[in-house]
């Protein structure tokens, strides 16, 4: 048992050394463990189970151009930055859809390989194109960021133990697929939360510098967290136990980055 825990400990430090990245822009380093087309594959599964299951709008809805008038542009951007920089490993195997779900919540996302969807409830509170273009470049900075992968990374190595990565992988399938659903010990759980509030943060920088290499300006990521504070009405649970910064931490933290995105803002 000794040396099956020392091999498994050897190839997990080997794994780790392997896996280990660099966010674009930021420079953070980050533990991909998962595959990213292992990820891609999980995700256009559930990506396509969710439209089958929800009222998504028809192309031709004036809704559905604005956000799919966006999501090329910020597409666009982020694609040409990628290959100046030598980076477009980060959306191999990327193909890109841009969708509206009528349903009255106030949210967005974007999975693995670029599936975007945009809930019919926060358009009230993005209001115009600039604003909506602030969530927009939130989300797919999420995905260039591989944020997902670094979460499910975290999760598997605290429920791995002596398992050899690979090994669960491809026994442990149930997973790798419920990992964000698992819960943990009081103190790994703030510790998932910590991270998470980190990738809210980065996918907020990063988010802000795609918009304005897209075009739209990144100083209405101001007006658009504050009308979503208001539109919180003071309900938001404390930082500390939030996957997400406070909004006046939020507020802050952009407009500390501000005149670093304007750099790349060209209208």
């Amino acid at each position: 048992m000794k040396k099956i825990y020392g091999v498994s400990l050897i190839l997990l430090t080997i794994a780790l050394a392997i896996a280990c990245a660099k966010v674009p822009i930021t420079g953070r380093k980050q533990l991909n463990l998962v595959p990213e087309n292992q990820l891609i594959g999980m995700s256009l599964q559930a990506y396509q189970q969710f439209l089958d299951t929800n009222k998504v709008l028809d192309a031709n809805d004036q809704r559905v151009k604005m956000v799919r008038r966006i999501g090329v542009n910020i597409k666009g951007a982020v694609e040409n930055y990628l290959t100046q920089e030598k980076q477009t490993k980060r959306i191999e195997g990327f193909a890109w859809e841009f969708n509206v779900v009528d349903q009255d919540v106030v949210n967005a996302w974007c999975m693995p390989g670029g599936k975007v969807v945009v809930y019919t409830g926060i358009l009230p509170v993005t209001q115009d194109e600039q604003s909506l273009a602030v969530v927009m470049g939130h989300e797919i900075a999420h995905a260039i960021a591989r944020h997902g992968n670094e979460r499910m990374s975290q999760g598997l190595a605290l429920q791995l133990g002596g398992v050899v990565i690979s090994v669960a992988m491809s026994e442990k399938p149930a997973l790798t697929q419920n990992i964000f659903l698992q819960s943990y010990g009081i103190g790994s759980q703030l510790g998932i939360l910590a991270y998470s509030r980190n990738h809210e943060t980065e996918a907020d920088k990063l988010g802000l510098i795609f918009m304005a290499m897209a075009g739209y300006n990144p100083e209405s990521a101001i007006g658009f967290w504050e009308r979503m504070s208001a539109a919180g009405g003071g309900q938001a649970p404390p930082e500390l136990l939030s996957t997400h910064p406070s909004d006046e931490t939020r507020i802050s933290t952009l407009k500390d980055f501000m005149p670093q995105a304007l750099k790349y803002y060209k209208p």
